[in-house]
């Protein structure tokens, strides 16, 4: 076989060799793919970084398959880098399984260099005075990581040292592949053409949900629209792929994936000749080794690690599927998952959707501790059915909401959004508003027991004898112009009651919860009493 060329340690990969007597069968590329991806389940509602995605995918290929009769090794080039080997499922070939592989070392000058480590190969060395190439087989003594040392009939000697252009020719390894590939020994009783398709788990991938609001002049409707942004951090792409996504926490077990050896720069150190001085290691750079390795006999270079490019595409709006107890959604046009590439596709567009405006307060009653003042929060909620011209899940994501300032439509505050199924309420946290605050005073500083004890039961609790021990008056003073409605949300220590209150509580999420309007440039007071279970609070059925 001839040699090949290395170009500051480049090579081509032709195939790898068969295990015993199969024969090597290369699958054709992808006729057609379909690429569902599932969410990290526990990143947060904030953007998503290329670089580090915990999600996955199921890849599902559908490939052209020629066997000949007996054993072959079929290799499918061009899986993702994240595949999981265990999770891979074939159906349509012809014959059994014998076994899966996963060639997890990818083609690169340095692999490619630290295979041929202890091998014959050819030093090409280039005079550039009189053009000629001088030839001198060798053999290379370290690999790419310690700086490249072969040994010719002339000596030993580190690459590049000599100050002439050289590369190395030799015979292409084995074990590298040009992209990720998978593997499958089957045994098949006669030669056969058959379309085949390939399922497998990789991760690398996510995708998430942005949603962008706009309220109306007087606040009292928004307009919601949403994209959901795919991501895919694999080196190989996904052309032409029917994506879909899916909402929910699925729990996953599994092992950690075998890393895809990328190869690193190729690093020559150098000492000048009669010099003993250290001299700093010349290191040949990601960019250039790229762009040699490009121009191989169209062999792609693997992209940069931290690579991230992001693409709108004004797609049809993706549509919502039930899938079990989680929700699928589908984008209704192929679209491609490029290497290593966000990119947003439109989820969602309603207008004209009812909101009011609520202002609250958590207070957290375990630990009384001294007076202290702060400022409510203001949220927008809404319920989401049909009639509000929602009634659809929404996944959890970031949400921008900007409101209209004279011409102009200003952002007024971004927030996360959880998930949120048809009929449950949805709120958007709008920040802290500086015009509302809350005053907390515990009972030692500003209330007296006696009267504490004057304080109306809450219905459903009957009292034998209390500690008069907790008790805590709350004041809202509302700066604005306008009346607001505010909502006061208790936690309560775990086994903690609430007994006596001088406005009807009710319950959220089995929580206690105040609600009472605060009229302009006035002041509500709350006052209350908890008291832990044990203590003579018997609850009436």
């Amino acid at each position: 076989m001839r040699p090949y060329p290395l170009l500051v340690g480049l090579s081509l990969m032709t195939g790898g060799t068969a295990s015993g007597a199969a024969t090597e069968v290369l699958a054709e590329p992808p006729s057609d793919l379909i690429v569902t991806v599932y969410r990290a389940p526990y990143r947060s509602s904030g953007s998503i970084d290329v670089n580090y995605l915990n999600g996955f995918a199921l890849v599902t290929e559908t490939r052209l398959v020629r066997l000949p009769a007996g054993v072959s090794r079929v290799r499918f080039e061009g899986v993702a880098d994240g595949i999981e080997p265990s999770s891979a499922l074939i159906t349509g070939l012809p014959g059994e399984v014998i076994e899966k592989n996963r060639d997890a070392r990818l083609l690169s000058p340095s692999a490619l260099v630290a295979a041929a480590v202890g091998k014959p190969v050819e030093l090409l060395r280039t005079d550039r005075k009189t053009g000629t190439t001088q030839r001198l087989p060798g053999t290379i003594l370290s690999d790419a990581g310690g700086g490249v040392v072969f040994k010719t009939e002339e000596g030993i000697e580190a690459l590049r040292c000599s100050g002439l252009p050289e590369t190395f020719s030799f015979e292409p390894a084995a074990d590298l592949s040009a992209r990720p590939t998978l593997s499958v020994e089957v045994q098949s009783r006669s030669s056969v053409t058959q379309e085949v398709t390939l399922s497998y788990l990789a991760r690398g991938f996510d995708w998430a949900a942005d949603y962008t609001a706009t309220l109306s002049q007087d606040g009292t409707h928004l307009d919601l629209g949403a994209w959901v942004t795919l991501a895919n951090s694999n080196g190989v792409g996904f052309p032409g792929a029917h994506v879909q996504v899916v909402a929910g926490k699925v729990n996953r077990v599994g092992g950690e994936v075998e890393p895809i050896d990328f190869g690193g720069p190729i690093l020559a150190q150098c000492w000048p000749r009669g010099s003993t001085s250290d001299q700093p290691p010349m290191i040949l750079r990601e960019e250039a080794r790229d762009r040699m390795f490009k121009r191989s006999a169209g062999v792609a270079a693997p992209a940069a690690m931290n690579f991230a490019q992001v693409v709108v595409t004004a797609a049809k709006e993706v549509q919502q599927e039930q899938l079990g107890d989680l929700k699928l959604y589908r984008v209704p046009t192929r679209t491609t998952l490029a290497s290593r590439q966000s990119k947003q596709v439109r989820l969602m567009d309603q207008s004209s959707i009812p909101v009011n405006t609520i202002y609250g307060a958590d207070l957290a009653t375990a630990h009384p501790g001294p007076e202290s003042t702060g400022a409510a929060h203001r949220l927008l909620r809404t319920s989401n059915t049909v009639a509000n011209h929602l009634g659809l899940p929404l996944p959890s994501g970031q949400v921008a909401v900007f409101a209209p300032y004279n011409t102009q439509r200003l952002l007024e505050h971004e927030s996360g959004l959880r998930d949120t199924a048809v009929d449950e309420e949805v709120e958007i946290d709008m920040g802290e508003s500086s015009d509302v605050s809350v005053s907390v005073t515990p009972e030692k500083t500003g209330i007296d027991s006696a009267k504490a004890q004057l304080l109306p039961l809450v219905p459903g609790v009957s009292l034998r004898s209390v500690k008069v021990d907790d008790v805590q008056r709350v004041e809202v003073s509302n700066a604005r112009a306008a009346g607001i409605d505010f909502e006061l949300r208790l936690r309560l220590a775990e086994g903690a009651r609430l007994v006596r209150a001088d406005h009807p509580p009710g319950a959220k999420n089995g929580r206690p919860i105040f609600r009472f309007k605060v009229p302009a440039n006035q002041t509500i007071t709350v006052r209350f009493q908890t008291q832990a279970i044990g203590d003579g609070i018997l609850r009436t059925p």
